[in-house]
């Protein structure tokens, strides 16, 4: 069959799947539905290859090319078909409304009814019904209100309830919108509103752009209900109602769309199952494709590839919107969202070189987390790192000593006697040992921190949330947790996909809306997406491989929230959310980062399907079985060097005929290495440059004597065996010690920065603001007040500084410990305590920084021994309780006046008469002294 024939097979198979009818020139019948594709209709410029009627009018043609054909220079000759109608023939319009170029494999669409006709490429033809539909939208007399039309004259955007940067944003795509843009790519920091931001957008484009119905992809299922409550919260500007009042919004848990709905909810594994019928595996679903990358799943076998599916035509979406777009977009994915006919936009915080490719450089917005704390819409972040001795050196166990293993599958545990000393390094811990002490060692030194040094004065656990290695590790966690914290169930809880009992999006609601749990431990499942505001710590007990993956999980602690709903949450709160801590108890801020594509290509695959595919020579026609095969017997290779398995190792050297794992494992890395391949088609030809057969031969040639031990029953049997036997090695003797407990210096650094800038804005403002004013004239000419306080608090707090007395403190806390005085709860007047200490910073590495009402205190009390030797005899109780009344006051609010006695404490207190009974003439003079001598 010629290359013409064969596409001319797949094209009418095509158009019969997307609902049109194929006929011969001389069967014409147009009769026969409502849209008729007519082979080789002959037209006064020549003979289109298809011509289209619909409902009985020509509305287009279809030029087919022989495959691999370039079709972009074929446009033109398409479309000089559009006008060569004979004048007689019913058209929908002239010139002809829509042009097809094909090859069978690549289809390219161009729709003259577009403001400014592009052509696109598609992935089949649209059905007639569409076409018809879209030509009642552009009437040749009336106004044009397709799509693309309507989304040039989208009408501006209010700005109540959005942040600057979502106005941004939306503006910026609708910009992209109108330009035709088909892709275009938002990032926006975690915490910064991307959902929010994407449902006003949607709602936007279906009120004023006419959009049918737009695909909301989501990274996993559980985060649909979060995107669904988006919608159902979303209050249509000037309008009042809820999005979901107005348009039907559907989470997508089956497989079928409703007709009426105008926004539906998925993940692209469940898009996938609808469009091949294939079922999702459950935690294909509910995993995070984040989590997937981290250990290599999205890299399996090859893409996957969809056909058409008549239930969901090409058009079945107007606009995709992508949330937290990632690599797998770009390999596994990619067919999936290039199915459909539509607009895609992309959210990400974390992008990369791939998502900018995908998404064809079109970056309309990009806002960072630098610029999302200055704005006050992210909070910002500390380091504080634990490091223990076996964390980061590993022990041992010596030989003799009866050991615990604990099967990893079932947590069962044997005892047996170590025959030699068992040695593991710190990269083996919670996977191949598990050292008790270990752990204890890092949530213990955690516990005697998180109230004195993380967030010193607080007396509530803050809410934390720790990341394990995984399920069996998070159960190791929390038991030591209750134990080590002396507390009951409820205060730590793990939230895994494992987790039994109830539903996880429960659990975390918990966690997010209640005082209890106050920890939680997790390996993925809130690494991702999941909003939970309070959050002021993660504590990271897992190494993270990804850069991306590590962007996400540090994305769930910068979330801001509301103070009264933040204290409800957590009582003890002293300011509002002000940052969060990153406690490293593994040196995963310090770690090299990657998002290279790893080996392992099918992880889902069980090891027997593996060896048996390799068996029966499937690696013939999929070459990726023989770098999975290699990237699972060199993890069993490293378990199989764990002391007490030479027996193991001896019985596969002789059941693959003297082979041991290693040399098995290196002959399979030279078959998929290029570079062995072209040494041996070099030696084979005798050729520099071997052509593509003589590569093959090579490859066939190297793989074939790599498998040859697999073609034995009994090696794959033993392999398995040894895989099934997954135990981990309990260490209950060695002792742990701490290394490290402290700030991070990067995060030193950072306080450094904020130090700095706050002097730099004490220098640059001395003259305009009035607290800096009194605080440099020299002698003081005026009193500070609590006016001017608050003033200089605004002041700092707005951008681009973002600072706070909290923040401050903090800083020159990680800076100079030793010197600055821990304070549960700081007051507006502690800035005079930070200016005072400003002044002094870089010039008396010894000055103290206490709170103002301590340097009060010590000043009354000094205060009070001098008027009582004066006075010859102490005040009495009642005069001491006023005094020390207006002690406090000044503390407070910097001053003492008459005005305050007609308030509380002093008004219970008998008010101004009572004051003056007690000191008499002398009161205004006391006042005079307090004020001068405490806040001076």
């Amino acid at each position: 069959m010629k290359p013409e024939e064969r596409a001319r097979q797949q094209i009418d198979q095509q158009l019969i799947e997307a609902g049109w009818i194929v006929q011969d020139r001389q069967e014409l019948n147009l009769g026969a539905g409502l849209g008729v594709a007519i082979r080789e209709f002959s037209l006064r410029s020549g003979f289109a290859d298809y011509f289209l009627m619909v409902n009985r009018e020509a509305v287009g043609v279809i030029e087919a090319k022989p495959l691999g054909h370039s079709l972009m220079g074929v446009r033109e000759q398409s479309a000089k078909y559009l006008t060569g109608v004979v004048a007689d023939l019913p058209v929908a319009r002239t010139p002809l409304p829509f042009h097809y170029e094909t090859t069978g494999k690549e289809t390219h669409f161009t729709s003259n009814l577009d403001p400014a006709p592009r052509g696109r490429q598609v992935f089949s033809f649209h059905r007639p019904e569409v076409l018809q539909e879209w030509l009642a939208q552009a009437p040749e007399d009336g106004e044009n209100t397709t799509l693309r039309a309507r989304l040039l004259q989208l009408p501006v955007l209010p700005t109540y309830r959005l942040r600057d940067c979502q106005i941004e944003a939306i503006t910026n795509l609708e910009r992209s919108f109108a330009q035709n843009r088909q892709r275009a790519l938002i990032q926006m920091a975690t915490g910064s509103g991307k959902t929010y931001t994407a449902v006003n957008a949607i709602y936007r484009l279906i009120k004023y752009g006419g959009a049918r119905r737009v695909l909301f992809l989501v990274d996993r299922d559980n985060l649909g209900q979060q995107t669904f409550n988006e919608f159902q919260q979303f209050e249509a500007p000037g309008d009042g109602r809820k999005f979901t009042e107005l348009y039907n919004v559907q989470h997508l848990r089956g497989r079928t769309i409703d007709t009426v709905s105008r926004v539906c909810i998925t993940t692209i594994q469940r898009l996938y199952s609808m469009l091949s019928g294939e079922e999702p595996a459950e935690e294909d679903v509910e995993a995070s494709l984040f989590e997937q990358e981290e250990d290599g799943t999205p890299f399996i076998k090859e893409p996957k590839h969809v056909p058409y599916n008549p239930a969901l035509p090409i058009e079945t979406f107007d606009v995709i919107v992508t949330d937290e777009c990632h690599r797998s977009i770009y390999n596994l994915w990619r067919d999936v969202l290039e199915y459909f006919d539509a607009f895609i936009v992309g959210l990400t915080a974390t992008p990369n070189k791939q998502t900018f490719g995908f998404f064809e450089q079109n970056l309309v917005m990009e806002y960072g987390h630098a610029r999302a704390v200055a704005d006050g819409v992210n909070v910002d972040y500390l380091v504080y790192k634990i490091q223990t001795q076996i964390t980061a050196q590993g022990s041992m166990i010596e030989k003799g000593y009866y050991v615990d293993k604990r099967d990893r599958r079932t947590r069962a545990i044997r005892w047996e006697q170590a025959n030699d000393t068992i040695v593991y390094s710190g990269s083996q811990l919670d996977r191949d040992v598990v050292a008790k002490d270990q752990i204890r060692t890092v949530i213990r030194t955690f516990r005697d921190v998180v109230l004195t040094e993380i967030f010193p004065g607080r007396s509530i656990v803050p809410k934390t949330l720790i990341f394990a290695k995984d399920d069996s590790h998070a159960d190791d966690i929390v038991s030591i947790l209750l134990e080590e914290f002396g507390e009951s169930n409820q205060f730590a809880q793990k939230i895994t996909y494992r987790t039994t009992g109830r539903k996880p999006e429960e659990l975390i609601a918990e966690f997010r809306n209640n005082y209890f749990p106050r920890i939680v431990v997790t390996v993925d499942m809130i690494s991702t997406g999941t909003d939970i505001k309070p959050l002021e710590i993660l504590l990271f007990m897992r190494a993270v491989k990804s850069a991306n993956f590590f962007e996400q999980m540090k994305g769930r602690g910068t979330r801001v929230i509301d103070d009264e709903e933040f204290r409800q949450v957590t009582p003890d709160v002293p300011a509002g959310k002000t940052h969060f801590v990153l406690v490293d108890a593994v040196g995963v801020y310090e770690s090299a980062k990657t998002d290279e594509q790893p080996l392992e290509r099918e992880p889902a695959v069980p090891l027997k399907k593996v060896l048996n595919d390799v068996a029966l020579g499937k690696w013939k026609r999929r070459p990726e079985l023989l770098s999975t095969l290699l990237s699972r017997l060199s993890r069993l290779s490293r378990r199989l060097q764990k002391p007490g398995m030479e027996s193991s190792r001896a019985m596969l050297r002789d059941l693959s005929g003297g082979k041991d794992l290693h040399s098995i494992i290196q002959d399979l890395n030279r078959a998929i290495d290029p570079d062995e391949r072209l040494k041996e088609a070099q030696a084979a030809t005798g050729q520099q440059e071997p052509d593509a057969g003589a590569m093959r031969d090579a490859m066939l040639r190297l793989a074939s004597y790599a498998v040859q031990p697999f073609d034995q029953p009994k090696l794959r049997e033993a392999l398995l065996t040894v895989q099934a036997r997954d135990e981990q090695v309990i260490d209950t003797v060695s002792k742990d010690a701490v290394l490290v407990a402290g700030w991070d210096t990067q995060a030193r650094e950072a306080a450094r920065q904020t130090v700095t800038s706050f002097r730099q804005f004490i220098d640059a403002h001395k003259d305009e603001i009035t607290a800096l004013q009194v605080f440099y004239s020299q002698p003081r000419r005026a009193a500070l007040t609590e006016a001017d306080l608050k003033q200089l608090s605004a002041a700092i707090s707005a951008p681009p500084l973002n600072l706070t007395t909290d923040k401050l403190w903090q800083a020159y806390e990680a800076l100079r410990p030793e010197h600055v005085r821990k304070s549960a709860r700081h007051q507006l007047t502690d800035l005079v305590s930070l200016l005072r200490y400003a002044m002094v910073y870089e010039t008396d590495e010894h000055a103290e920084l206490e709170p103002y009402h301590i340097t009060i205190e010590r000043r009354f009390a000094a205060w009070i021994d001098e008027q009582e030797w004066m006075r010859g005899s102490p005040f009495d109780d009642e005069q001491r309780r006023w005094l020390e009344s207006m002690r406090d006051g000044i503390a407070s609010s910097l001053n003492i006046e008459y005005e305050d006695f007609k308030y509380r404490p002093f008004l219970q207190m008998g008010g101004l008469g009572k004051a003056r009974e007690l000191f008499g003439n002398a009161l205004p003079q006391i006042m005079q002294e307090l004020n001068e001598r405490l806040a001076a």
